[in-house]
């Protein structure tokens, strides 16, 4: 089994020449390209995906493969997961040839070989570099051609960086000169991801409005911090992804999702110094300003402003950037219950929501929504630790006060506001059970 660590790019096809410049520039061995021809395989009732396993054979010059990738972790398009592969002598799957470890509980390698039918393929050229870089093997696949589903077929124009051994630093390193390049952003969605939803008729992806961002039960304040960052990089990519396929909806929850890595900043405040993130704070700003522009959405998602904040966010993730700046009082901190953490917090930002709403403001109700923005997203990430439904009708009662001032419901205000600062606290008022 190996480990598998690759950051995908998708690549428009005008921006090719300039990534083959950049890659030609480092020092490794290319690879000339090679046609690769890969069959996905599910069961009828799509078994495999709901274990979080991707099953394929590969052929490559009359050469097969068979690998099996299991569930792994996604930050910000960085692709971590375990990976099994196995050499073919024939295009025919013969599952029974992985470890047996691999097959989750109520899963036989017998019912998969006799359920399992090709769902979709993908066919692409695959041009390569294998790079040297610092302590580090890094190879980089630039790969065109179409992912098939039936009738059903979409272009396929990717860069994947992949470490093969040394450090993931310094594959972010080189990820950080490609993102300099217009015509590239960040992609979490695999090629099987892909595959898998033209299969299913290539359905229109739905808009995810922010929730109440759930955390696992006796986390600690630092795994709260973690959890809120990758739900808004999450959110931020997926989002991306809608507006970049057209839904121009799409574009006001990218700005929430960063509006919520900002708000999660002041959240931590007291733990994380403000210097410990005083680059990407930047960043994120120069990002705001570009979304307010008039700029076409293939400008923005494909510009290096937006690609180099987006990756320095997930590097501050996986490299954990604040700890360089954490003293052992802070340490202390980050290592306490979040539990505890979030009902103190609670308390003090739903009186702070109260507070500004507790007369009403006439004509200047606008004046107060970046606080109300700023707030209920403090409660969104501090609520995690209660049930989820309770928590959510408590926030959805001041999100309904805040749709209401955005489009001028006169009306509907005065009574949202009342309604909104006489709920009753969901959350332990003391913070100390």
């Amino acid at each position: 089994m190996a480990q598998e660590i690759e950051l995908k790019f998708i690549v428009l096809p005008a921006a090719l020449e300039a990534v083959r410049t950049v890659l030609n520039g480092l020092s490794g061995d290319h690879h000339a390209p090679c046609q690769l021809l890969n069959v996905y395989y599910e069961t009828p009732d799509n078994q495999l995906r709901q274990h979080g396993i991707g099953l394929r054979v590969r052929g490559d010059d009359g050469r097969y493969e068979m690998t099996m990738k299991t569930a792994g972790r996604v930050i910000g398009g960085v692709h971590q997961h375990p990976e099994y592969n196995i050499p073919l002598e024939s295009a025919e799957l013969d599952v029974a040839r992985f470890p047996a470890e691999v097959w989750p509980e109520g899963l036989t390698p017998e019912h998969v070989q006799r359920e399992v039918i090709p769902l979709f393929s993908t066919d692409f050229l695959r041009e390569k570099w294998v790079v040297t870089h610092g302590e580090s093997r890094i190879e980089f696949a630039l790969d065109q051609g179409a992912i098939n589903a039936g009738a059903l077929s979409e272009p396929l124009c990717e860069l994947e960086m992949e470490l093969l051994e040394g450090k993931l630093s310094d594959l972010l390193k080189l990820a950080r000169q490609l993102v300099a390049v217009s015509g590239l952003r960040q992609g979490n969605l695999s090629k099987a991801a892909r595959g898998y939803h033209l299969a299913q008729g290539n359905p229109m992806r739905p808009l995810r409005p922010l929730t109440v961002i759930k955390i696992a039960p006796k986390s600690s304040v630092e795994q709260g911090l973690q959890n809120a960052l990758e739900a808004a990089l999450d959110h931020w990519q997926y989002h991306e992804e809608l507006w970049a396929r057209g839904n121009s909806l799409a574009k006001a929850q990218v700005q929430h999702a960063i509006g919520l890595v900002r708000h999660t900043f002041a959240l931590f405040g007291s733990v994380v110094p403000r210097k410990a993130s005083a680059r990407l704070r930047d960043l994120l700003t120069q990002c705001e300003v570009s979304l307010v522009s008039d700029a076409s959405v293939e400008t923005l998602v494909y510009g290096s402003e937006i690609s180099t904040a987006r990756l320095a966010l997930t590097e501050w993730l996986l490299t954990q950037g604040w700890q360089p700046f954490i003293d052992e009082n802070a340490r202390r901190k980050l290592n306490d219950s979040f539990k505890r953490y979030a009902d103190i917090h609670l308390s003090r930002h739903a009186a702070e929501l109260k507070q500004a709403f507790l007369n009403p403001w006439g004509e200047r109700y606008t004046d107060q929504l970046p606080r109300l923005y700023r707030e209920l997203d403090a409660i969104r990430v501090l609520a995690g630790v209660y049930d989820p439904h309770i928590a959510l009708e408590w926030i959805d009662t001041w999100d309904a006060l805040r749709h209401a001032i955005e489009n001028g419901l006169r009306h509907d205000i005065e009574h949202l506001r009342q309604d909104a600062i006489s709920q009753s606290p969901f959350w332990l008022h003391s913070g100390k059970k």
